[in-house]
């Protein structure tokens, strides 16, 4: 397993946009793709949406995990959003660059122009980057209101928005956090939000933070309200029922009016500090992670003994399904002790009875459908495949079920001890798409992740519906998925590719969903790790 070094988080900001909106400023989000190999990008991360904005200064850090030994080749892309959609594809593209994290991290600030493509610049647009490793695990959560804010809008209330800061080492007021905009509302109650120390104040206590509280405008001239001064140790003071106040001053109020009191009064409900757990606190901390595959055996792959079948093995010994099974499971395989990985086959007449059966063990041993290692399942798959007959439909929701049972039991444990990653290979002609959604939106609960593997040429759209990347999966009767559990890769997009670039491809949100689960149930490892003193 390579270790990975450190965790960096990059600070984004950019000068001279492109304008792209009629009678406005663009709308800019800046969007982070790391290099995967085969000419093939996947996204690590993006920042906020800033509206009417040419010289963002981006609130949301970028983290990224720094590798020594890998050359990390990162895309930031800039992007006028005007939509609700989450693909990037239907926005103006205001220009990126192409850098290794490397250069990033050994310049203390990272600027260069903005191109359009390779040599075209997009006007005079800029993208300075700044590199802070993140030695701390430490997250501040904040709950904050507001009372008798001033009124600044002719015709309504004010629309209150906070912005917090900390003071850099050269002095500099550097943006930390931004609240949600509450409109029309002097007594204003944001949501509750966290901020990892170390963006929040460097891990210093003492460090002055200045809270900005202004009215928000669409077209970008925000008007300030008021602002104090304080340090994480003064908000510390809120808590056990009894809030801290702060009063919001406006300068020039106060300057100009001997009589004036305050703009109103900022109130911490509660500051609480916390332990934030990354993938490796968990697998390092003793949580194994187990492997289960399924194979699709259906009619429409072609008879394996044809050529053009998506079964047939081909004289060098390889087809598309085990390729898959070794991209993936080789890296899997790494973070399970026993190396024991259930392996079954779906949507196949199997002997003696020749009843089509939805999870039959490729060993043909029910009762202990393990194979020893990757190699197991390989070997297990070229045996079975002259026993069995191709027939159909391709339902998933059995296998899905049959993962979640095990999920299910190991959850009732409350450790974040075992989880599951479920590896579907098939060639995508779903029948039982409701059982489907309503499995995954069960299994969204459970310590569980689904990867899709796509093989063949057919037509994916119901396997990119599952992924719930567009929007949130919902069971047919309207429930939401808890978490994004599933992620579908076609294999023909890797056909050329390194092998490695469809296991980073297929792999890249496990961690994520990993930790999604663990943080929502609040389980830490198993056996947290000493936070070295530095």
């Amino acid at each position: 397993m390579a270790g990975c070094v450190s965790r960096v988080e990059l600070s984004v900001s950019c000068r001279s946009l492109l304008d792209k909106d009629l009678g406005s400023r663009s709308d800019p989000l800046c969007v982070l793709l790391q290099d995967v190999g085969g000419g093939q990008w996947a996204e690590l991360d993006r920042t906020e949406r800033i509206k009417n904005c040419q010289d963002p200064e981006f609130c949301k850090k970028l983290v990224v995990d720094y590798y020594f030994e890998k050359v990390q080749k990162l895309k930031f892309g800039v992007y006028d959003i005007d939509n609700k959609s989450f693909d990037l594809n239907d926005d103006d593209y205001l220009g990126g660059i192409e850098c290794t994290l490397g250069q990033v991290v050994s310049s203390s600030v990272f600027t260069r122009p903005l191109e359009l493509k390779q040599g075209k610049p997009a006007g005079k647009g800029t993208i300075t980057i700044s590199a802070e490793e993140i030695k701390d695990t430490r997250v501040v959560y904040l709950e904050v209101e507001a009372r008798n804010l001033d009124k600044k809008d002719f015709l309504g209330k004010s629309d209150p928005f906070l912005e917090f800061y900390k003071q850099s080492d050269a002095g500099t007021w550097q943006l930390v956090y931004r609240s949600e905009v509450i409109k029309n509302n002097l007594n204003p109650c944001w949501k509750k939000f966290s901020v990892p120390l170390q963006t929040f104040c460097g891990g210093d206590f003492n460090k002055p933070i200045k809270v900005q509280c202004a009215d928000h405008d669409s077209d970008g001239s925000h008007d300030l309200i008021g602002t104090f001064e304080t340090t994480l140790t003064g908000l510390q003071e809120a808590g056990g029922g009894s809030p801290v106040e702060f009063e919001c001053i406006h300068p020039e109020k106060k300057q100009k009016k001997k009589s004036y009191k305050n703009s109103g009064v900022i109130r911490i409900k509660s500051c609480k500090i916390e332990t934030d757990y990354s993938f490796l606190d968990y697998v390092m901390g003793g949580c194994q992670i187990n492997f289960t595959v399924g194979i699709d055996f259906t009619g429409s792959n072609g008879d394996p003994k044809s050529p053009d079948s998506l079964h047939y093995i081909s004289p060098d010994g390889i087809n598309e399904y085990l390729i898959a099974i070794w991209s993936v499971g080789s890296v899997v395989q790494d973070y399970d002790t026993d190396k024991l990985f259930p392996a079954f086959g779906f949507g196949a007449q199997v002997p003696p009875s020749w009843q089509v059966s939805h999870e039959f063990a490729l060993n043909f041993n029910p009762s202990n459908p393990y194979c020893q290692g990757i190699q197991g399942i390989v070997d297990a798959y070229r045996q079975i495949l002259p026993q069995i007959r191709l027939y159909g439909p391709t339902n998933f929701s059995p296998i899905i079920n049959h993962v979640a049972r095990f999920a299910a039991h190991s959850a009732q444990q409350g450790t974040a001890s075992q989880y599951f990653i479920l590896l579907i290979i098939t060639d995508g002609e779903i029948t039982d798409l409701d059982q489907t959604r309503q499995a995954i939106v069960n299994a969204s609960k459970l310590p569980m992740s689904i990867i899709i593997v796509g093989v063949g040429e057919a037509d994916f759209r119901a396997m990119e519906f599952l992924d719930g990347d567009n929007g949130v999966l919902k069971s047919p009767t309207g429930e939401p998925a808890a978490r994004d559990i599933v992620q579908f890769v076609p294999f023909r997009q890797f056909r050329n590719a390194p092998r490695e670039a469809l296991s980073q491809m297929v792999l890249a949100e496990v961690p994520k969903q990993l930790v999604t689960y663990y943080k929502g149930q609040g389980w830490p490892p198993v056996k947290p790790l000493e936070i070295k003193k530095m």
